[in-house]
């Protein structure tokens, strides 16, 4: 059966190795639930270091890096997961988690709704709160989905957001900084999700070949 060019298939994983389902022979992507669970346990904990231990594990410069050249699907929330914006201790926080979702390697996913900040709890026995029905009159345009807007803009433009390599340049708990590279492009991320300013030294050469 001929696919059309831009046929792409998603896989739904919840754990194991993603490389079994995520292949030339089955799923262009699959969900990357490992990252969702460092993303949120991260900013709620103040400790940075939970997600840099996935996304170094799947995507950096060691040769046993499981993911690295793949696209799994990034997310901060789902139809089986609460919405982030209730996940989230502090919900000052929703703009750096999606910030941070989009410049880490990865397919960025937005669930509907959540880009303007909506709750949901799981509930027990029903999914009912994570899958509202929603009435796009309902619904005015705020700071948070501009935001995601820009992010979504950014993200097109940059090659090395799409298709570069994952650098880690320098991390404290409350602070992530880290390389993009590739496509002849270069981007470098820092997300701060304490209270203070924070002076972070680290090579900008560093990852550069």
């Amino acid at each position: 059966q001929t696919l059309k060019p831009d046929f792409f298939l998603v896989g739904e994983v919840l754990g194991g190795d993603y490389n079994m389902t995520m292949n030339d022979e089955m799923c262009h992507s699959v969900t990357n639930y490992e990252c969702y669970k460092g993303l949120y346990s991260s900013f709620n904990s103040l400790n940075m270091f939970e997600i840099v231990h996935s996304l170094l594990r799947q995507f950096g410069p060691e040769q046993w890096a499981l993911y690295r050249g793949k696209h799994p699907l990034s997310f901060v929330d789902n139809h089986d997961v609460e919405r982030i914006a209730t996940q989230l201790e502090d919900k000052e926080h929703l703009p750096l988690i999606y910030a941070l979702m989009y410049a880490m390697p990865g397919i960025p996913g937005i669930y509907y709704g959540s880009e303007w900040g909506i709750e949901g709890k799981k509930e027990k026995g029903s999914d009912n709160s994570l899958r509202p029905r929603i009435r796009p009159e309902a619904l005015v345009e705020n700071e948070l989905t501009q935001y995601i807007g820009r992010l979504s803009k950014i993200r097109k433009a940059a090659p090395a957001l799409k298709y570069g390599n994952y650098i880690q340049l320098a991390i404290e708990p409350n602070v992530l900084v880290f390389e993009r590279e590739g496509e002849g492009d270069r981007i470098i991320a820092a997300v701060n999700i304490g209270d203070e300013e924070r002076v972070m030294h680290f090579n900008a050469r560093a990852g550069m070949g």
